[in-house]
């Protein structure tokens, strides 16, 4: 029966990180196009919001069944219950990308010191998806003291998307102060870029997530 168990902590494990891949893909892929420039490209990247809903309810429904059938001791009764929580989270995560991606698009134009932009929003898309990228690895990985390293990797993350964010909120009001008729753009991007954090603040509560899981403590997510 253990090793029954085990398979199916294994299935669910990596169903998860399929469901957290899907939406780092979409963070790397809008990364790469405001690197080379190219907005356009925003236009061909879709998050699959009705398929990571699908998958997460999945997950939930075979984590529900896992501990139905079986009686996990103390351990791998928090490991399943993080895990019932990091789907929330990643479906939360593919939200705000969605809405990042979106309101970016709809707002950035050639009317806008575009250049001021691009230098503010890479350096914050650039850690929230660094942020997201090593939850992913904490999950594939549950060595102890690897995680707790990784943990505090995706701390570092989450502060430098606070601290960017404050910094470009600054900026783009001087430029709201010195164009006042393009104060909706600017406030519509600077609110795309809010998603931004977000999605670091949900990389962070993955990462107290797996941190509980193997090591105990209190459930602060």
């Amino acid at each position: 029966m253990l090793k029954t168990y085990e398979q199916k902590v294994e299935t669910i494990t990596e169903a998860i990180c399929e469901l957290g891949r899907l939406v780092l893909d979409s963070n790397k892929k809008a990364l790469d196009a405001l690197k080379n420039n190219n907005i356009e490209a925003l236009n061909d990247i879709t998050v699959p919001s009705k398929k990571l809903t699908i998958k997460s309810n999945e997950i939930d429904n075979l984590i529900v069944t896992t501990l139905a059938l079986y009686s996990p001791e103390a351990r791998d009764l928090r490991q399943m219950v993080a895990y019932l929580k990091i789907t929330n989270e990643l479906i939360r995560a593919g939200s705000n990308t969605k809405t990042f991606i979106k309101g970016f698009r709809r707002s950035y134009s050639e009317d806008i010191n575009t250049a001021a932009i691009l230098e503010y929003v890479i350096p914050l898309l650039k850690a929230s998806t660094q942020a997201l990228s090593i939850t992913i690895s904490m999950i594939e990985n549950n060595d102890v003291q690897t995680i707790e390293e990784n943990y505090n990797r995706v701390l570092v993350e989450e502060s430098k998307t606070d601290d960017l964010y404050s910094m470009i909120e600054k900026n783009i009001l001087k430029l709201i102060s010195k164009h006042l008729e393009l104060s909706k753009d600017y406030f519509d991007l600077l609110s795309s870029f809010r998603r931004l954090e977000k999605i670091a603040d949900r990389a962070s509560s993955i990462a107290n997530l797996l941190l509980f899981a193997n090591l105990g403590g209190e459930l602060n997510s």
